[in-house]
């Protein structure tokens, strides 16, 4: 190998080979967004509030208070800030836990499962180039999705609801130009509350041949973590648990922002997350690649 001055090359390596150069992202991204799984991915996600606006004019205004109790459910019809904010409630627990975990359990298992990821390594494209290009299209998608469901939630349910406050459980509103800046930090909350899921599906993805493992392994991790977060007997240990903070975003839809338990859990998702990708890339730079 040959060192100048800017960027090591390959010797006998074609004139202009450059490693950083190859598979760009927006080549990675293309592929992606061809994909069947990702226009149906789409296609769910941004049906859901639409389904949602035909449930309540089919049964009518929500109304479950119990004991005076006020639910973000029942404020859902006030606006279609409300309806955004309530199409993430429903969703935030599983749903959105699907495209993140098929976007990164899928994209280099699925390569491997048409055996095409030798020819990629052969292109040459270096080991780590090609799971950093796959990571960061993953997240980008991943923030995509977050992104589509409260925008047509927020777009459907102004046309059904119309525009106004975003009506607090707790009581009390929130003025309309305060509405998008919270909701815009619940959708972050939630994506880096799912960084854990990401990571998981990541590394299963580059331990096995097969996508559907890879994505089911860290669905079905993410669901037992919820299940463990139901147990009331597990005490504090229940805050290490990435599942604990889910739902942490409540916080922001209060009167007075409060940021501890959106803290407490970014720092949770991110730390797991670190971990979980960095065993998916020292895994990858010793895997024997014959697919």
């Amino acid at each position: 190998m040959e060192t100048g001055t800017k960027t090591p090359v390959l010797v006998g390596a074609a004139p202009g080979y450059r490693a950083r150069r190859t598979l760009p992202l927006r080549v990675e991204a293309m592929r992606q967004l061809k994909r069947r799984r990702t226009l149906v991915m789409a296609g769910v996600l941004g049906a859901l509030p639409l389904v949602l606006i035909a449930a309540f004019a089919i049964g009518g205004t929500p109304d479950g208070r119990d004991n005076g109790r006020i639910t973000l459910m029942d404020t859902a019809t006030a606006s279609g800030a409300n309806f955004a904010a309530t199409c993430l409630f429903v969703s935030a627990g599983f749903l959105l836990v699907v495209p993140v975990a098929l976007f990164h359990g899928d994209t280099v298992a699925s390569e491997a499962n048409w055996s095409s990821l030798r020819y990629l390594l052969a292109a040459p494209v270096p080991r780590t180039r090609l799971l950093w290009s796959k990571l960061a299209v993953a997240l980008g998608f991943s923030a995509a999705a977050m992104l589509l469901l409260p925008l047509v939630g927020l777009v459907s349910g102004t046309i059904a609801y119309g525009w106004g406050p975003l009506e607090l459980p707790t009581g009390g509103s929130l003025a309309a130009a305060d509405t998008l800046a919270r909701i815009g930090l619940v959708v972050a909350f939630v994506f880096v509350s799912q960084l854990v899921t990401a990571g998981l599906a990541f590394w299963l993805s580059t331990k096995t041949d097969a996508p559907l493992g890879a994505v089911g392994g860290a669905v079905g991790l993410t669901i037992v973590g919820n299940v463990l977060d139901a147990v009331t007997a597990l005490g504090g240990w229940r805050e290490v648990l990435p599942a604990h903070w889910q739902f942490a975003w409540i916080d922001a839809l209060q009167p007075q922002l409060e940021w501890s338990g959106m803290l407490k859990g970014s720092a949770v998702s991110v730390s797991y997350a670190l971990v979980l990708f960095a065993l998916a890339f020292r895994n990858f730079a010793r895997k024997d690649i014959v697919s």
